[in-house]
């Protein structure tokens, strides 16, 4: 066979041009190579210093501590009490599932702890400490010690939460703070939140969240590249949230609610002087501290379908006829327009009617009243002479009157989502249902009926402006704020809504002085709340839930309860320089001089124990 004879110089040229290609490629590399860490090290050296900072050193914030909230005595109405708390942390954790079943064989564990505990776990990170329990007794936390050795990443840590020491007492008014949500996360500051997991929810909590909340501090840590924390290098301490005095008196509180005696209703108490709300009670309650870890499911159920539903707030929110309560000021209404005066009366027999309409309009005293001017119109709550102020008097000229006391709106009291109420007119009537007014709603309107709709806010405000001489006060609850770090104390301005045009002051007291005579005549409705120690003007009323046909007679006993009539009553005390003006509904209590009268009359004296 023929062998080729190899070709050495071609070889090495095909050599020479393959060493010359790869050292040119090392060279570009290089350079490439060069040229970016001179980027890197030059150019770009500022960015990942920075970088690299954040990396090594982080701001944890530091939540301050929530302002307290006291009665006008100084006594704690919301506090910060240490509570025990069964935190993991998973990191720790081998086997999480085991290490909760074996919890849940030492302390009581529900399944909405877990489920709570499941949805932060995702949200956090595996090092961080998720609290499974809240409100650990000391019985507890001695269980848990016996065993903690035996539980790695199981602690048990001390943290402030929100309590209401008087629990469900006042808390209509009061509020309470909750866990911040999602939809809360989104609208809140989240540098003035970071770190915090409560937020005021409703009531005075929410409406001054703003100077209870405090400002948030914070502490620059090193870490490392796991987060975890090496050493502290600096430390600013958060501020304390404000401290908040209300005007209320617990005292007063406790003394409506017992008077309540379990019934469903309200009772506002206020100085009509200044507007400050002294009591303010929407019965039934309920107790708050169960919505500041999370209510669980069965509980909350419990309450938004409750047929008493203690979630509203009657003082606030509730739309009630005001019945008889509303005839001092549409008596003096027709007195200060020149349409009547003190010697005007009429026969009452019972009952009335319109000219050509068989329909009767009846008194509530079957009898009747017989010979009754104004006077005794307001102490024995005669329906039949008011039917015939009605005649004289038009509705939009009561409309007029009336929302001059604050009826048909909101009072402006420094909390959230207060009823508007209603007061009819005409034009109302044409805009909402396409219908003229007539007369004979003119005449029930008169004494309270028909559309008219308040609030107990809304007569305790308007009876402070009767006993004012038409002086109406914007209510308030917060009496003044306490700086957390000086103490020093900064009062609230009182403010004044208006002035109530007064034509005659002799109209004026003719009516307070008729209203006096309904507690302290022997023939006045709310005559049992007499007192010895002081004069209390007021005016009873019954409001009824649903019509009566023609014919048909109303009985108390015959009927379901949540069917029988509200009992109202409006006062204040004492006439010559009043101090204590107070609105009370009871919910299908009927008499409002047997039932709703002694409520306020308990409240009262409770206020002027307490004068000197």
């Amino acid at each position: 066979m023929h062998n080729a004879i190899k070709d050495h110089k071609r070889e090495a040229r095909l050599f020479t041009v393959r060493v010359v290609l790869g050292l040119l490629c090392v060279i570009i590399l290089l350079s490439l190579l060069v040229s970016r860490m001179a980027y890197l090290q030059l150019e770009s050296h500022q960015h990942f210093t920075t970088l690299s900072e954040k990396n090594r050193l982080r701001l944890l914030p530091e939540p301050p501590i929530r302002g307290l909230i006291y009665d006008r005595q100084g006594r704690v109405l919301a506090e910060n009490i240490p509570s025990y708390t069964l935190v993991i942390t998973p990191e720790r954790v081998g086997d999480l599932e085991e290490t909760v079943a074996r919890l849940a064989t030492i302390v009581e564990i529900s399944e909405f702890d877990i489920k709570r505990f499941e949805k932060q776990r995702k949200r956090g990170r595996r090092f961080h400490a998720i609290p499974l329990r809240f409100r650990l007794s000391d019985e507890e936390v001695a269980r848990l010690a016996v065993d903690r050795h035996q539980l790695p990443g199981v602690d048990v840590e001390a943290r402030l939460i929100r309590h209401y020491p008087f629990n469900e007492l006042s808390v209509h008014a009061l509020g309470y703070v909750g866990r911040i949500n999602e939809h809360e996360l989104v609208q809140l500051d989240h540098a003035q939140y970071a770190g915090t997991d409560y937020i005021g929810k409703a009531g005075i909590e929410k409406s001054y969240e703003n100077i209870l909340h405090g400002q948030v501090g914070y502490k620059r840590v090193e870490t490392n590249v796991r987060g975890r924390i090496l050493r502290t290098l600096e430390y600013v301490a958060p501020v304390p949230g404000d401290n908040i005095y209300l005007s209320l008196d617990i005292d007063m509180q406790r003394a409506a609610k017992h008077a309540m005696k379990g019934e469903n209703g309200a009772v506002v108490a206020l100085d009509p002087r200044n507007g400050q709300v002294l009591a303010m009670i929407s019965t039934p309650e309920y107790d708050p501290n169960w919505f500041v870890n999370g209510i669980n499911s069965t509980r909350y159920k419990g309450l938004s379908q409750s047929a008493e539903q203690p979630l509203f707030n009657r003082f606030l929110q509730g739309r009630y006829p005001p019945g008889s309560t509303l005839k001092p000021f549409t008596g003096l209404g027709a007195m200060e327009l020149g349409l009547l005066d003190e010697r005007d009366h009429t026969n009452c027999h019972g009952w009335m009617t319109l000219p050509g309409n068989d329909r009767r309009y009846r008194d509530w005293k079957k009898q009747g009243h017989g010979r009754t001017d104004m006077q005794k119109a307001i102490v024995e709550s005669c329906d039949v002479y008011f039917y015939e102020l009605a005649m004289k008097m038009s509705i939009d000229q009561m409309y007029d009157f009336l929302i001059q006391f604050g009826f048909n709106q909101r009072t402006g009291i420094d909390l959230g989502g207060e009823s508007s109420g209603l007061i009819p007119s005409s034009e109302w009537k044409k805009r909402i249902k396409g219908e003229r007014w007539y007369l004979g709603e003119t005449l029930i309107s008169s004494i309270g009926q028909g559309f008219n709709l308040t609030t107990p806010l809304q007569l305790a405000v308007a009876t402070g402006s009767l006993a004012m001489g038409g002086r109406r006060m914007y209510p308030q609850l917060l009496l003044q704020i306490e700086d957390a770090l000086s103490g020093t104390l900064l009062a609230q301005t009182i403010k004044q809504a208006n002035q109530i045009t007064v034509h005659n002051r002799e109209n004026w007291d003719y009516m307070i002085d008729a209203m006096e005579k309904v507690v302290n005549s022997p023939r006045g409705t709310a005559r049992s709340i007499h007192s010895e120690t002081f004069t209390i003007a007021g005016k009873t009323g019954t409001a009824q839930v649903f019509g009566i046909a023609q014919g048909e007679e109303y009985d108390a006993e015959k009927i379901a309860k949540k069917l029988r009539d509200h009992a109202l009553f409006i006062g204040f005390a004492p006439i010559d320089n009043p101090e204590i003006a107070i609105a009370v509904i009871v919910e299908n209590g009927g008499s409002g001089g047997s039932v709703a009268a002694p409520v306020a009359r308990a409240v009262m004296d409770v206020y002027f124990g307490k004068q000197p």
